[in-house]
């Protein structure tokens, strides 16, 4: 076990720069020891906790990686080591790229809101791990100088040194960051026309990559085609049984994807599998597979169903998580909601659309005509059967269901590009906020919403105005901590295009560094 690197035997980090290959090449080796010490913590168990101790063995890694990028920019090479050279110089670009993306990610934007705020460290610290979770990148504990520009340039570098060793990791974080991590945290698209690119020559050398054809699957589904992203992910389970947590993952995908097609049954089969064999966050998981029974309709249920259903979301707060003293927000939802299936006569109003959108999902749909028409049906049939008869989930949530349907129906009617319309239904929210009882989020989530609205209708101030209202009026309420990654996607992208008001809005902006004392 590598205990120290070479840079830390010197008493200057300079004098490496005239160290021998195989040095550098330990140099290298150790940085990747430690990130990979870091990923086997969590792959040998799949609690929150190691995720938390992995993300504690990043530092090290971190300067090792800076050292490393010192030598590459100031070593001379000579004619001989060309091939040496590639290989160094892809996992260093590696290591920098992936570093530089994470650092200017929605997390350290979070944590500075959360000091900005004045919260405690315990809920800091919290809040960091549980998103470094969500889109596993566990490197988000540290920074560099530069931005995420700066981290797709390098990875870019990286990507056309196709002989390099690490050429595949290379692919591999850049597709995470055009696939999952842009569309979990913002409204904007990954590049997909590299990642199709890349899937093309990666599955030509390696057709049976269960990571390739993952990310396959993950493309299709940000196109909208779900038939074909279900084939993928389908393939990628059964391209090897050695991994049985990289089956989650692919289950966790085909579980929405059947979901924004709205195949209940077949989503309910993985939501069950999930439920049973993953520990993720078994919370979760019981919600889940309840929420998408319930869309089936109570009178389509059988009895045996019905009671699965009641002990699933009985179950729901036996499993749930603390950290450090503090719930999961996600976690800490599902048990408000298992409640509140039992104060709405064991009923709950749309609550698989509910997550849908909440998994920032509904973009999706509004990739085909078809998904979106389909969406729209339901929703508005609900919402009407809501008006009909408001009793039957209990009078004492009337306005809390009809805010969320007014949501609901607002963001399918803002994909389909019917922007009055879909602003009526956002300010019928807000109009509600003193009505709602419960359901306190939906106010801020509809000014957002509004925001998104204006932004695309080209109203960058109308966009400020409600992105600032929604950070500034309201806080406490449940999934704060999603909306703020969305607010401060927004503002960077506002930003991005030079129309930003005279809002005051730097506490979201990203700052350029830490010390090492944060």
């Amino acid at each position: 076990m590598l205990d120290y690197s070479i840079s830390e035997l010197n008493d200057s980090k300079w004098c490496v720069l005239d160290s021998e290959r195989n040095e550098l090449h330990a140099e290298l080796c150790f940085a990747e020891a430690l990130l990979l010490k870091a990923l086997l913590t969590f792959i040998e168990d799949e609690t929150l906790v190691s995720f938390i101790r992995a993300g504690i063995k990043i530092r090290s890694c971190y300067n090792s990686y800076k050292e490393c990028n010192v030598i590459l920019s100031s070593r001379s090479w000579s004619e001989n080591e060309k091939s040496y050279k590639e290989h160094f110089e892809s996992g260093v670009r590696l290591g920098i790229g992936a570093f530089n993306l994470a650092m200017r990610s929605p997390v350290q934007s979070q944590w500075e809101f959360k000091k900005a705020n004045d919260q405690s460290n315990d809920y800091l610290m919290v809040a960091i791990c549980y998103h470094v979770v969500m889109i596993q990148l566990l490197f988000c504990v540290l920074l560099l100088d530069s931005g995420w520009e700066q981290g797709l340039r390098e990875l870019e570098l990286c990507y056309q040194v196709p002989h390099g060793l690490r050429h595949v990791l290379c692919v591999l974080t850049m597709l995470t960051y055009h696939l999952v991590v842009v569309y979990v945290f913002s409204q904007e698209e990954g590049d997909l026309e590299f990642c199709d690119a890349a899937l093309r020559q990666q599955l030509t050398l390696y057709p049976n990559g269960a990571w390739f054809l993952y990310f396959k699957g993950r493309l299709e589904f940000m196109r909208g085609d779900v038939d074909d992203a279900i084939k993928w992910y389908t393939a990628s389970v059964e391209s090897q049984d050695s991994w049985p947590q990289f089956h989650h993952i692919c289950y966790w995908e085909l579980c929405w994807a059947n979901c924004v097609a709205l195949n209940w049954k077949r989503a309910e089969m993985y939501a069950a599998k999930l439920a049973e064999q993953s520990k993720w966050s078994r919370t979760t998981y019981n919600y889940q597979r309840a929420c998408i029974m319930l869309m089936r309709g109570y009178n389509c249920l059988s009895r045996d169903e019905l009671n699965t259903v009641n002990q699933l979301m009985a179950d729901v707060p036996k499993y749930k998580q603390r950290i450090a003293g503090k719930s999961l927000p996600m976690e800490k939802f599902a048990v408000k909601r298992s409640q509140r299936f039992t104060n709405q006569n064991n009923r709950l109003f749309m609550p698989a659309v509910e997550l849908l959108y909440l998994w920032n999902l509904f973009n999706v749909f509004g990739k085909r005509k078809s998904l979106c028409d389909n969406l729209y049906r339901l929703i508005d049939k609900n919402t009407k059967d809501l008006e009909k008869n408001p009793g039957q989930y209990s009078s004492e949530y009337e306005y809390d269901n009809k805010a969320l349907g007014c949501l609901l129906k607002g963001v399918c009617l803002r994909i389909m590009n019917s922007p009055l319309h879909a602003e009526e239904c956002f300010k019928s929210v807000i109009s509600m906020e003193k009505k709602i009882k419960e359901d306190r989020f939906l106010v801020p989530y509809a000014h957002v919403e509004l925001a998104f609205l204006y932004k695309a209708k080209g109203n960058p101030e109308k966009a400020a105005y409600y992105l600032d209202t929604a950070k500034k009026n309201y806080s406490g309420y449940s999934l704060e901590t999603r909306l703020h990654f969305q607010i401060h996607c927004a503002w960077s992208t506002l930003n991005e295009r030079n129309t930003t008001t005279t809002t005051d809005h730097n506490d979201l902006t990203p700052v350029s560094r830490f010390d090492d004392n944060q």
